[in-house]
């Protein structure tokens, strides 16, 4: 009985089927209009400009999820940057710290472009669009067990895939590339990869790296560029200041961002001791005000042991919770006569 009844439901709805698809098409249609205009009225998103010339301008520009997580939880406001790229100003080396918003600068890019091309207010301030063809990203780290393809394999399959398919017209999005591998393998090949990009496939891309021996390429390519965000060590502490700024970063702040981490003291220690000594046999022609960072093309000479102090090896097997108040007291008269002695 219910299966008749629901085959002559059917029947009767058969004619009527083009009819249905059309409305069911432009109400879908209209409900994504909507949702464009409240999104764009609520957020204060403005209508993007195309244009004849290529290229790419965006001033303002903020990250659409982002924006509100930040807003939500923090009630900080999203740190809106510039953006501009052009045949003259084809690539972006973006250097700067973990979490200091390298990721989140080349993503909100991409779908301000998206949104865009979607038919979709963007959020920026103003925004001029040449035309862009497709938007090719390398950006996170992951494995792939069932293809049996290591992190390093994933990478380097989606870097050829731009490689041999980006063009002139296209949005390339690449995110520390040769970190899969050993540091010279590694930045050899982020060199040549950006060096591609440059002469031969000519895409617009920002290139996002922690080797800042790459941020040498700029003498040799005249249409590539150094932009950094930078941070800034407040006490014990840094505070990220998310702003894109002109030029290379003078260093990657990678020990405090791991004691942001949680990563034990004694490790931190230790980790700055051993960049004491890879710093003591660098070879770079570096401004005086910049933090050394060793230069991986020019480092040939055997890295040279610095000794601990005494009182610094004393003081990091020390328990200090073990300790009487008279102990201490003790202690410290003794690890003074020594600082005196040295």
């Amino acid at each position: 009985r219910e299966k008749m009844l629901y085959e002559q439901v059917l029947v009767q709805l058969g004619q009527y089927i083009l009819a249905l698809q059309t409305n069911a098409g432009a109400v879908a249609s209209l409900d994504v209009l909507c949702c464009f205009t409240e999104r764009a009225i609520t957020l204060n998103y403005v209508a993007p400009t195309f244009i004849t010339e290529a290229g790419l301008e965006v001033v303002n520009g903020r990250h659409p999820v982002v924006e509100q997580i930040s807003v939500q939880t923090s009630g900080q406001p999203f740190i809106a940057n510039d953006v501009t790229l052009n045949p003259y100003r084809q690539l972006l080396l973006i250097t700067g710290p973990n979490m200091g918003g390298k990721s989140t600068f080349m993503r909100q890019t991409a779908l301000i472009v998206l949104l865009a091309y979607c038919g979709c207010y963007v959020p920026a301030t103003s925004v001029k669009i040449g035309e862009i063809d497709r938007i090719m990203t390398r950006i996170g780290a992951s494995d792939d067990l069932a293809g049996g393809r290591s992190t390093f394999m994933v990478e380097m399959t989606e870097t050829a895939n731009i490689l041999h398919n980006a063009t002139d017209k296209s949005l390339v999005l690449l995110d520390e590339i040769g970190r899969g591998t050993s540091t010279f393998d590694g930045l050899s090949l982020a060199w040549a990869v950006a060096k591609q990009l440059l002469e031969k496939n000519r895409a617009y891309t920002l290139f996002a790296t922690h080797y800042f021996e790459l941020t040498r390429i700029v003498d040799e390519f005249k249409y590539a560029a150094n932009v950094h965000l930078d941070a800034v060590e407040h006490g014990n502490s840094i505070v990220f200041m998310h702003k894109v700024e002109e030029g290379a970063a003078n260093q990657s702040y990678g020990l405090q961002v791991a004691q942001l981490a949680g990563i034990p003291k004694p490790v931190i220690s230790a980790a700055k001791r051993k960049l004491a000594q890879l710093e003591l046999n660098q070879v770079a022609n570096q401004d005086a005000t910049a933090v050394p960072q060793v230069d991986m093309f020019m480092m040939n000479e055997q890295v040279v042991e610095v000794p601990l102090h005494p009182v610094l090896t004393e003081l990091e097997s020390l328990q200090v919770d073990d300790l009487t108040p008279k102990q201490a007291l003790d202690l410290l008269y003794r690890l003074k006569a020594t600082v005196n002695q040295t």
